[in-house]
C-alpha cells in the first residue's frame, strides 16, 4: 500500500468543480485584485474572528511585511524560534533586521520562560510560531512582550482555524501571517498569503503596500511593492474556504487516532504533550522517534511517505552563520532535529491508509530491542 504525504492529486481530482468557479473570473478579464479578492479577504476575516485581512502573495510576504509595517528598522533584533521552515528568519533577515533564536518547549514550541534570556536593547519584535497546527502560550509570551514593549506578530501559516481556549491564532499580536501554500490546511493554486489585524490605521498602510502603495492607478500613497494575493488564487480560496469545517475536523480525527495507537509505543515513540485547551489543526502529525532515521526507512520501503520537519535547525544553517550560533545554543530544537519525524496526516486518507500506517509504525517498534 502506498499512503501518500501530500494530498493534492486527491484534493482536485474533479478539476471541474474548480474550473467552474474560475470561468466567470475569466470572462470577466479581471485579474487584477477586484472582488474574488475582495470576498475571500470578508471571508478569511470571519474565519478568524478578526476585523480586517490582506491577501497578499504569499506567506513570506505577510511577515515580510508585517515587519515593515509596524516599523522594524535594519539592525533591530527580532525573536523566533529555529525549529521552524526558515519563512520567519528569512523575513526578517530581508528586513536588514537581526533574527535573534529562543528555543523551543516539548510541544515544539517557543519557550516563554526563555525570552527573556535572549532579550537586548535592540530587541523589538517577538515572532511567535504556531508550529504545525498548535498555538503557543499567548497569554505568556504577551506577559513578556507588554513588559518589555516589544511588538508581537503570530506566524500562523500551519494554523488556519487553531484556538486557544476558544480564542481564535491572530487575536494577540499586531498581526498575525498566514499561508495559504499547496501543502496548507487552507491552499490555493500556487503561493498566496493573508494577514489579519485590528487594527484599522495599519490595515490601511499594509492595503497600500501590497499593490504599489496606490491610492488610485495614478496616485501614489507610499513607496510599495508587488504582494497582491492573485484574483484566480482568490477564486480557488474562496471554493476551498467552504471545506475548511470539514478539513479540521478530519485532519483532528486522525491525529486522536495516531495519538491513541502510538502513545503505547513507548519509548521508541514519544507523543508531545497535547494542551486540552488547544483546538490543534494538524498541519503535520510530529513525533520523536528514538530511532527515527530506521523507522522513516522502514516507512518507506513500505509505501508511507513519512518526512522530516526539519533535520537541520534554522540556526545552523549555512545562512544564518554571521549570526554566530554553535551547536548546543538550542538544546531542546537541536535534540528534537535529532528525532522528529512526520507521518502522513490529511483529510483525504482513507480509515486503511491510516490504520496501514500505525501498523507499520507498530511492527517497527516489536523489532526494537528494549531499554
Amino acid at each position: 500500500m502506498r499512503v501518500p504525504f501530500s494530498y493534492l492529486e486527491r484534493q482536485f481530482a474533479d478539476i471541474d468543480a474548480y474550473f467552474e468557479e474560475l470561468r466567470p473570473l475569466v470572462q470577466t478579464g479581471n485579474f487584477t485584485l477586484g472582488k474574488p479578492v475582495e470576498q475571500f479577504e470578508e471571508r478569511f476575516a470571519a474565519l478568524c474572528k478578526m476585523p480586517y485581512a490582506v491577501g497578499v502573495g504569499s506567506g513570506t510576504d505577510a511577515l515580510m511585511i508585517s515587519l515593515m509595517m509596524l516599523g522594524i528598522q535594519p539592525d533591530d533584533e527580532v525573536i523566533t524560534t529555529a525549529n521552524n521552515f526558515i519563512a520567519p528568519a528569512g523575513a526578517i533577515a530581508c528586513c536588514r533586521a537581526r533574527p535573534v533564536f529562543v528555543d523551543s518547549d516539548e510541544a515544539y514550541m517557543m519557550d516563554p520562560t526563555k525570552l527573556e534570556a535572549v532579550i537586548t536593547p535592540r530587541t523589538r519584535a517577538i515572532i511567535a510560531v504556531h508550529h504545525n497546527g498548535n498555538v503557543c502560550d499567548m497569554p505568556a509570551i504577551m506577559a513578556v512582550a507588554e513588559k518589555h514593549k516589544l511588538l508581537v506578530i503570530e506566524d500562523a501559516c500551519h494554523a488556519i482555524g487553531a484556538s486557544l481556549n476558544g480564542t481564535p491564532v491572530g487575536s494577540w499580536g499586531s498581526t498575525a501571517c498566514f499561508s495559504l501554500h499547496p501543502l496548507k490546511n487552507l491552499n490555493v493554486w500556487g503561493d498566496g498569503g493573508v494577514i489579519v489585524t485590528r487594527s484599522k490605521e495599519l490595515y490601511e498602510k499594509m492595503h497600500l503596500y501590497r499593490n504599489h502603495g496606490l491610492k488610485t492607478r495614478d496616485e501614489v500613497v507610499l513607496f510599495g511593492r508587488n504582494s497582491r494575493l492573485h484574483t484566480v488564487q482568490a477564486a480557488i480560496g474562496n471554493k476551498l474556504i467552504r471545506e475548511i469545517d470539514f478539513i479540521t475536523s478530519r485532519r483532528i480525527e486522525i491525529a486522536g487516532q495516531y495519538d491513541v495507537a502510538l502513545s503505547k509505543l513507548a519509548p521508541e515513540i514519544s507523543v508531545p504533550p497535547r494542551n486540552p485547551a488547544v483546538k490543534h489543526v494538524f498541519f503535520q502529525y510530529i513525533i520523536r522517534v528514538r530511532s527515527r532515521d530506521a523507522l522513516l526507512k522502514h516507512l518507506h520501503d513500505a509505501g508511507v511517505e513519512a518526512k522530516i520537519h526539519y533535520p537541520i535547525p534554522i540556526h545552523l544553517q549555512e545562512g544564518a552563520k554571521y549570526l554566530g550560533y554553535k551547536p548546543g545554543d538550542l538544546p531542546v530544537t537541536e535534540e528534537d532535529s535529532r528525532h522528529i519525524l512526520s507521518l502522513p496526516l490529511h483529510q483525504h486518507l482513507t480509515p486503511e491508509e491510516v490504520g496501514y500506517t500505525i501498523e507499520q509504525v507498530r511492527n517497527f517498534c516489536r523489532k526494537q530491542p528494549a531499554l
